[in-house]
């Protein structure tokens, strides 16, 4: 019998996950929240507008640990860290909600948001469309479909409950299998390439590279995971990647928005002031 792989695992307890939270509030009454919530921010606008100009658009990612890295930071103040990403440059916001592998929590996703203006997407690892409706519940703009977790007809479920409440979705892609397959089912105009192997965890940036021939030049190509330093920037914006998610090299900096400001602005000479992030 073959040992499970960590993303085996996740969406394992998702499952268990998902159904104790149909007992807590029913679909029904996360709808109803859904509908009353603000207006979505225009996450997939917001990242097309700066990436047609050619300038880096940065989903910056609010995440305290990692299934692989342990805690990323322990002074961990979702609002602040938010504040602190809107002043370095941020394009969108990610926030982690997964609880049991990367300490998330949905309060998280609801501060960040509150705190500051840009747009969000809640980063789960979503398999049921309740998870969809919930996520506009608590106030998200974008929700992730990593195409590792789901069946084609799966997919399509939830990125057609996503439209129907005006959700926008990235998918995100692995491997070449995975991105016919997404290429295939869905027409969002957000495609992440993951250079994380979420089976072995192993990252590589040529994953992106491989894989940018394939897709289709009407859609923003996300790269997701090991972009550590300005030269993996450079390397991805001579390459006409310009939409960036990051996450692990601002969390483990002691300002997480001048960290953004310097790895993907560094012709902005400013110092960032954000006191409560210090």
């Amino acid at each position: 019998m073959s040992v499970p792989t960590v993303l085996e695992k996740i969406v394992a307890r998702k499952v268990e996950e998902v159904a104790q939270r149909k007992l807590i509030a029913s679909l029904a009454e996360v709808e109803q929240l859904a509908r009353s919530a603000d207006a979505p921010r225009g996450f997939a606008r917001a990242l097309l507008e700066q990436a047609k100009r050619k300038q880096p658009a940065v989903i910056a990612e609010i995440k305290k640990a990692s299934p692989s890295k342990g805690v990323l930071r322990e002074d961990f103040r979702p609002a602040d860290i938010a504040q602190s990403y809107q002043a370095g440059g941020a394009t969108c916001l990610s926030v982690l909600t997964d609880v049991d592998f990367f300490q998330g929590s949905d309060q998280y996703l609801r501060e960040a948001r509150a705190a500051c203006g840009l747009p969000v997407i809640r980063k789960d690892f979503m398999i049921d469309p309740y998870q969809i409706v919930e996520a506009r519940a608590l106030g998200a703009d974008c929700v992730l479909l990593i195409v590792s977790c789901l069946e084609d007809a799966q997919m399509a479920e939830l990125a057609a409950t996503a439209k129907a409440f005006d959700l926008d979705v990235l998918v995100e892609v692995h491997d070449g299998d995975e991105l016919e397959r997404a290429l295939k089912t869905l027409d969002t105009p957000l495609v992440g390439i993951n250079n994380r192997n979420l089976h072995s965890f192993e990252v590589s940036l040529e994953t992106t590279l491989d894989l940018l021939p394939r897709i289709p030049r009407d859609r923003l190509v996300v790269t997701e995971s090991g972009i550590l330093n300005r030269a993996d920037v450079e390397l991805m914006e001579i390459s006409e990647v310009y939409a960036f998610l990051v996450g692990e090299a601002f969390m483990r900096a002691e300002n997480p928005g001048a960290e953004l400001e310097r790895l993907f602005f560094p012709e902005r000479r400013r110092v960032i002031s954000t006191p409560d992030v210090e």
